[in-house]
């Protein structure tokens, strides 16, 4: 029997909305230069889970990146929902676009 379309289309690109305080970091001060003040701070990922348990996973610390534990407020949908669910290269793919999008409008981004 084949493979469902639904399970080879099962991965995620999702934001991260972060907390004001991710600007006190130099490193992501350094990776932000044209970052627009008053613009939102977010991290741009990729997974094969459900953006909601990634986020939890990301805050529990399991395999998860050190602004997204520190500075996750919560997931922002809204800018990510429409491209899922896709195959694992499309993600990869639209992760760095979908970061390189925010940064040009202003973001504080980072994308691991």
């Amino acid at each position: 029997m084949g493979t469902s379309p639904r399970r080879r289309h099962h991965y995620h690109v999702y934001v991260v909305l972060l907390s004001d305080e991710v600007w006190n970091v130099a490193r992501f001060r350094r990776a932000n230069p044209d970052y627009e003040l008053g613009k939102p701070f977010v991290y741009v990922g990729m997974t094969g889970l459900d953006p909601d348990v990634r986020f939890d996973k990301h805050k529990a610390g399991i395999q998860a990146n050190g602004f997204v534990r520190d500075y996750g407020v919560r997931l922002l949908p809204g800018l990510y929902a429409m491209y899922n669910p896709m195959p694992y290269e499309g993600a990869r793919e639209m992760e760095v676009e979908l970061a390189i999008g925010l940064r040009e409008a202003g973001y504080g981004v980072w994308q691991a």
